[in-house]
């Protein structure tokens, strides 16, 4: 017989409705050529988890321009060629029963490097690497580039390149679309005291330091269809007193939400080296809840998430709309199946994988 299972439910956000409250956190491949396009890896890994049966598959942190990038072997979307390298991927997720959802960022200070296993250090000119750009010129860490202090310009064109990557996302058939606005990237940057020394309106008070965040926000849900969710990740803490906070969170979520957001995924820290999070499982997941109470907002929860049980508990009880699963889901393709087992639902294997989960083939001769 089988059991009720929130986290088996379809969830609709504007007039999109998922398959189930299972999404794949969105993971830095570093599998391109400096040009940033997508790659057989990027079918064969995003589309394995369609085929696992997650109901939303979120692409890698996607540079809105070379310049946005974290390494020389980012994803990007800042061109026709781009969105057109994208669209059999969509495809594929979609033909599994799948959402195909695309994060797209900024990398700010922490951009300019080399793949991470070649060491964090910036990326020199002669190997392709460019000027970083950040609120303050204030370096991520010593070994970290010094960044250039952002121009009113260079905002303003930060905001046009987010827009023109929503409108590509769309062209390429991705129909969820997430901004990086969290993890110590560029939109952090703006939010966090701890790295915005600005004396303009861009920094100094909360309505200042989130101003870039929120322009950006407004002009791509304005680009973005109007029955599409637009999701957000935010980092809910610095963990540090003098930074960013939960409160400060809750607070831009609500003003997010009146901007047309749909979903706030909800993380924390990697602002500045140093900081100290407690460890243990599910620790961000207090967040999720806090988001959903005091912003009157979808909420995500990321961090730690690897049990089916925990996952069910989670949306069951409340605490969250969605889960998102990184490093559980590299580890397992196939974690949404085998949690639809363990849980009691029934389990949406392939059909061409029939003879190894003990389904007959009708011959169809």
């Amino acid at each position: 017989m089988t059991q009720h299972t929130s986290l088996f439910e379809p969830l609709s956000l504007r007039g999109l409705s998922l398959p189930n409250r299972i999404g794949l956190s969105p993971m830095c491949m570093y599998a391109c050529e400096p040009d940033g396009l997508a790659t057989p890896w990027h079918l064969v890994h995003l589309g394995a988890r369609a085929i696992g049966g997650a109901g939303l598959i979120v692409t890698e942190a996607t540079a809105v321009s070379p310049q946005a990038r974290i390494s020389n072997a980012d994803l990007g979307l800042w061109s026709q060629a781009h969105a057109d390298a994208l669209r059999p991927i969509t495809a594929f997720i979609e033909a599994q029963g799948s959402v195909p959802g695309i994060q797209i960022a900024h990398a700010g200070r922490k951009g300019g490097t080399p793949r991470p296993w070649l060491g964090r250090k910036p990326l020199p000119r002669a190997d392709g690497g460019w000027d970083v750009l950040a609120p303050s010129p204030l370096r991520f860490s010593d070994h970290s580039a010094a960044p250039l202090e952002m121009s009113e310009r260079d905002i303003a064109q930060t905001s046009t390149d987010f827009v023109r990557a929503a409108t590509l996302a769309y062209d390429a058939g991705f129909r969820y679309l997430e901004l990086h606005f969290g993890h110590g990237y560029l939109a952090h940057q703006f939010l966090s005291p701890l790295t915005n020394l600005r004396q303009d309106d861009s920094g100094g008070s909360f309505e200042n330091r989130t101003r870039f965040v929120r322009d950006i926000t407004a002009g791509v849900r304005a680009a973005w269809p109007d029955d599409l969710p637009l999701a957000v990740r935010l980092s809910m803490t610095d963990w540090r007193e003098d930074g960013w906070d939960l409160d400060d969170a809750v607070r831009l979520a609500a003003d997010l939400r009146s901007l047309g957001v749909d979903l706030v995924i909800c993380s924390s820290g990697a602002i500045v080296p140093g900081s100290h999070p407690p460890e243990g499982a599910g620790m961000q997941i207090p967040f999720a809840r806090r988001v959903r109470a005091g912003a009157g907002i979808a909420a995500g929860a990321v961090g730690q998430i690897t049990q089916a049980e925990q996952a069910q508990d989670l949306i069951a009880s409340g605490g969250a709309d969605l889960v998102f699963l990184g490093r559980a889901m590299l580890r397992d393709p196939y974690w949404a199946i085998h949690a639809a087992e363990e849980l009691g639902q029934p389990a949406r294997w392939p059909t061409p994988y029939a003879r190894a989960v003990g389904r007959r083939l009708v011959d169809a001769s």
